[in-house]
């Protein structure tokens, strides 16, 4: 029967092409958000520490100069900001195509993304913690470093997952321009070919990719928050 044999090839292709697509999913979201984290979230903390009333004031024309980057960078559409970041993708790993590749449009879109993140974060911390700080003559680093992070670590945790599942979204749009993963089994089976029970079991394990990162991230967040008992 036509429905059994859809049913067999579709098995065949997943048991050949899933683990490996499987792995690179995994792989480029954890190693993109990294690297949107080393970037962004120093920006983040920046955005409200060099502020006019910040622990560490900068001058006024190179915080707009921030925001207004990172508010550029993050109204382009990411299938967009794919294409114009070539020369920069090729400059950096050789090429445009693969899953290597994938990570460095991945990382600039995520990065202004994640500064945002943090920011609200760290705009959480209690001002008067940081004013005893301030009174006991630390300087603005150790401000920052032993205050301001480590008083808003459960915001911050909470915003990194909300980061790694955009990312993990991120990653499916990029096999459209031959980056790895589910989205290159889903774009390259469901849409070309007409597979649509291929393209349907890669979203159902990306859906199930997105809740195992939710899960973990929410049990953390709740595990460094100090208010609540455990």
């Amino acid at each position: 029967m036509p429905e059994n044999n859809a049913w067999a090839e579709a098995l065949e292709i997943l048991k050949n092409d899933m683990p490996l697509a499987l792995w690179e999913t995994f792989y480029v979201t954890v190693v993109s958000t990294f690297f949107a984290f080393v970037i962004g979230m120093p920006l983040g903390i920046l955005l409200v520490a060099g502020e006019k009333n910040g622990v560490l004031p900068l001058p006024a024309w190179l915080m707009k100069t921030l925001n207004v980057i990172i508010n550029l960078l993050r109204s382009v559409p990411f299938i967009i900001l794919m294409i114009m970041v070539f020369p920069v993708t090729r400059l950096i790993v050789g090429t445009t195509v693969g899953t290597v590749a994938s990570i460095v449009p991945l990382v600039i879109a995520a990065f202004p993304f994640v500064a945002r993140l943090v920011e609200s974060s760290i705009r959480e911390t209690d001002r008067g913690v940081i004013e005893a700080a301030q009174s006991m003559g630390a300087s603005p680093f150790k401000i920052i470093v032993k205050v301001m992070v480590p008083e808003c670590v459960p915001s911050l945790v909470s915003n990194a997952t909300i980061a790694i599942t955009t990312i993990l979204g991120y990653t499916a749009m990029s096999g459209i321009i031959g980056g790895g993963g589910l989205g290159k089994i889903a774009i390259n089976y469901g849409y070309y070919r007409y597979k649509y029970l291929v393209m349907l079991f890669a979203v159902v394990i990306h859906v199930l990719l997105v809740q195992l990162f939710q899960g973990i991230g929410t049990r953390l967040a709740i595990k460094c928050d100090k208010r609540i008992k455990h």
